[in-house]
């Protein structure tokens, strides 16, 4: 039986209409309570800041087994696939896609910015398109990669009718509901807020036999392992889980038992940190500030495009604010701000409206921001995960970047 790809809507312009998520701010609803990791001494070797070897410009070419147009998907979505521009598959797509298209449990170990939301959404968006009955739940720690995801999945899916929604806090709960009553295809979301979903009865898990976990590792970080457990216990037990990390620990290997069953695993991890980030500390001197050591930074022309991190709420906000009364166009993304603050924060970023982004670790994993061109540690990492989830957000998709971590 062939499946309709057509849209439910007849299309306004060209050959699909295009359905996309809607998302207000405002509103109250109740949080999912999160466990804050307390506050520590920073015990990181700082040598582990450093790494200014030369970067090799002339590097391997990287040959894919499984090229786009060779795999075994609808055509249509090869030729959303070509219209973005996408010619090769990296290296989690070349090795992840083909097993997801069988149905294996996979997990899949990469450093960040290198194609794993198209590894899971590309295959999965073919299941969807041959079995209508089929139901994606995608799990995720942060507000911001829910977003990014489900912008992901817009252009992937262009014109396909497949309604996705995108529930997470900080935004008014109703029209998530008023949505999830669509009877979408594709779930994308927070643990907190899938859960209050839940509770609600407004989302039943029990037709989804299709889970991604994506960031596994920073949702253990961040106290969501209960959470988790509670919404994969509503699924049914024979399920297609999809288990994608930057890290492997004892708690992950837990998780990895507890959820899949027979994974294969997908490993394209090089390093800790990216090859292509050049990585660098600068110590205060005595009688200098941190802030007037940044500013001397910032007033470089080669800082055009700078993620500066903190590690309090408060203390981003503020030096937001006396970057913007030194007269550096710069904004804060934090857990303090509504949502939509946040995200016309992160656009005025995104369009280089503003030079420089201050935030919180919440921006570390969630921020997919094209040509950051330095990364500048203001207050050191917790850990040194935290470190390398920063610097990621330079150096990003084979380009370069730099990254600094100052140290008093």
């Amino acid at each position: 039986m062939t499946t309709s790809f057509t849209s439910r809507r007849a299309p306004s312009r060209g050959r699909f209409s295009h359905s996309r998520s809607r998302h207000s701010g405002g509103g109250s609803f109740r949080h999912a309570p999160r466990r804050q990791r307390p506050a520590q001494k920073v015990r990181i070797d700082v040598s582990r800041f450093i790494n200014k070897g030369p970067i090799v410009e002339a590097e391997m070419r990287f040959t894919p087994e499984n090229p786009f147009d060779s795999l075994p998907i609808d055509a249509r979505i090869k030729h959303t696939i070509a219209q973005k521009g996408y010619t090769t598959p990296t290296p989690i797509q070349d090795q992840a896609i083909m097993h997801i298209l069988r149905g294996r449990d996979i997990v899949g170990i990469a450093n960040t910015g290198t194609g794993k939301t198209g590894a899971f959404l590309i295959p999965l968006l073919d299941k969807v398109v041959k079995n209508r009955s089929e139901r994606v739940l995608i799990i995720v720690p942060t507000r911001e990669l829910a977003l990014q995801i489900d912008e992901e999945f817009q252009s992937f899916s262009h014109g396909s009718g497949f309604l996705s929604v995108c529930v997470v806090g900080g935004a008014n709960i109703n029209p998530q509901i008023h949505r999830m009553r669509k009877d979408p295809f594709f779930v994308i979301g927070t643990p907190g807020r899938l859960k209050d979903l839940m509770e609600r009865r407004v989302l039943d898990l029990s037709k989804f036999r299709t889970v991604v976990l994506d960031e596994a590792d920073r949702m253990l970080d961040m106290g969501f392992i209960r959470d988790m457990r509670f919404i994969i216990s509503h699924m049914p037990k024979v399920r297609h889980t999809l288990f994608f990390s930057a890290t492997l620990s004892r708690d992950i290997e837990a998780l990895i038992g507890d959820f899949l069953t027979n994974p294969v695993r997908v490993s394209v991890k090089t390093g800790e940190t990216a090859h292509g980030v050049h990585q660098d500390i600068v110590r205060i001197e005595n009688g200098k500030t941190k802030l007037d050591v940044l500013h001397d930074l910032l007033s470089q022309p080669e800082f055009t495009k700078v993620l500066v991190f903190g590690r309090t709420k408060h203390g981003v906000e503020k030096l937001s604010k006396m970057l913007k009364q030194r007269g550096i166009p710069a904004e804060s993304i934090h857990g303090n701000k509504t949502q939509n603050k946040r995200q016309a924060a992160l656009a005025l970023f995104k369009d280089n409206r503003v030079q420089v982004l201050v935030a919180t670790d919440v921006a570390a994993r969630g921020i997919d921001v094209e040509d950051v061109t330095h990364v500048i540690n203001y207050d050191l990492p917790t850990t040194y995960d935290d470190y390398v989830h920063r610097i990621g957000r330079t150096g990003r998709a084979g380009k370069r970047g730099k990254a600094l971590t100052f140290v008093e």
